[in-house]
């Protein structure tokens, strides 16, 4: 008896341990009470938990937006749980209605797949190839007839569907919603019932798709799958989502410079938060980091070179990591920008500065049709960093150094 309370306190510690680590950076955990009960039936069952992951390969690589919530897969994984990365190969055909105000366009079947290989070989970087599930969601839905289909779609009402917001905004502001669009959140809960899920993670954005997961596992007699969910990443632009799209990406695959030129350009705020979202540091660590900065006993630009060196050695490795710190010192430490660099000074406002303008407003361009241009041609550079996209803006910056073509540069302070 003696012996029993001692291996349930054990087993209570070390839950408690477990949680600490993976609600670390969540937005929602439905529910805390529900992991805490898995959690402890796989331990005492010595059953780890199967955890999934899905993404839908519509695009050919990989950034630390999504490297957020495959961290939370790897907590997982180093705790002994089962991995699971799906690949919606089926799903990216349908296109996922998350936040869209119009239809997505469909995919061909050969893009996603050529998509998929390139997720396959990024997604190892983190997770750990030996023990994770890599599956495909074409394995059920492609063997399912149309009466299976019917079976899905009677788990679920239309009114329930509505209740989405992005659906609800386009049905009352007369938006085209396609009947294919529903079944998104259906197959994705299917997934669920196909892997016998007992964790879904997913970004906030998906959590209508993923709570439908619960409900159609319960449907099927499955017991529900506690539901996870982390925050959307900022990209280095401090504003918007981290998009190809908008400009504001870091690529796992970019070269190594590349990547630690974008880091070392992001704001001090939003830098703690890639500390805390995509950083190994402990929380312990990361709590001292934040009052050193506050003291003054770390320099935020000290802080910011040391998670630039992380993440290039977690990609690219510790050679790489060194190399890329060295360029960058030498191009900002080693005078190779002039000593007599003129320097700008811009107040700092609210709204993100889209950087053809503020070439244009510095006068390194003559306008931003030219700026446009300079920057298609990759003579931009931004704190040693090519600027790849015209669509670039940046927020909450106190200073910048601008190079365009090969002799022209600016130190531009931004100012309250």
């Amino acid at each position: 008896m003696a012996r029993d309370i001692e291996i349930d306190q054990q087993i209570d510690q070390d839950i408690e341990r477990d949680l600490g680590i993976l609600k670390r950076g969540m937005v929602d955990l439905i529910s805390e009470k529900e992991l805490r009960k898995k959690l402890v039936s796989a331990r005492k069952e010595k059953r780890p938990l199967r955890v999934k992951l899905g993404m839908d390969p519509t695009a050919p690589d990989l950034h630390l937006g999504h490297t957020v919530v495959l961290q939370k897969l790897k907590q997982f994984q180093e705790l002994g749980h089962v991995a699971i990365f799906l690949i919606g190969d089926f799903t990216g055909m349908i296109g996922d209605p998350t936040g869209r105000v119009e239809t997505r366009p469909v995919l061909t079947k050969e893009a996603l797949l050529q998509n998929a290989e390139t997720y396959k070989k990024q997604v190892f970087k983190i997770l750990d190839p030996e023990v994770t599930e890599v599956r495909f969601n074409s394995e059920w839905f492609e063997a399912m007839n149309a009466a299976d289909m019917i079976r899905l779609c009677a788990q679920y009402t239309v009114a329930r569907m509505l209740e989405r917001e992005d659906f609800r905004n386009r049905y009352q502001n007369n938006l085209p919603i396609s009947v294919h669009e529903f079944l998104y959140p259906l197959v994705q809960g299917y997934d669920s019932v196909a892997l016998k899920a007992d964790v879904e993670l997913g970004g906030h954005d998906q959590i209508f798709n993923l709570l439908v997961g619960r409900d159609i596992q319960r449907n099927y007699g499955q017991e529900s799958q506690v539901v996870l969910t982390v925050p959307l990443l900022e990209g280095t632009d401090g504003v918007n989502k981290m998009s190809k799209s908008y400009g504001n990406y870091v690529g796992i695959d970019e070269p190594p410079d590349v990547v630690f030129g974008k880091l070392m350009s992001i704001s001090d705020e939003l830098m703690l938060k890639y500390y805390e979202l995509l950083s190994d540091i402990s929380l312990e660590e990361l709590q001292t980091l934040k009052e050193a900065i506050r003291t003054g006993a770390t320099h935020p630009k000290q802080a910011k070179i040391n998670f630039a060196h992380e993440i290039v050695k977690r990609f690219h490795g510790a050679e790489a990591a060194l190399q890329a710190e060295r360029n960058f010192e030498k191009v900002f430490r080693d005078r190779e920008i002039p000593e007599d660099i003129e320097v700008a000074r811009i107040k700092k406002g609210k709204d993100a500065i889209w950087i053809p303008q503020l070439l244009a407003s510095i006068g390194m361009v003559t306008s931003t049709s030219e700026g446009k241009r300079m920057i298609t041609q990759g003579a931009v550079n931004i704190n040693g960093t090519k600027v790849s996209s015209e669509d670039l803006t940046v927020l909450d910056v106190d200073e910048l150094v601008i190079k365009v073509g090969k002799r022209k540069f600016k130190k531009v302070l931004f100012e309250s």
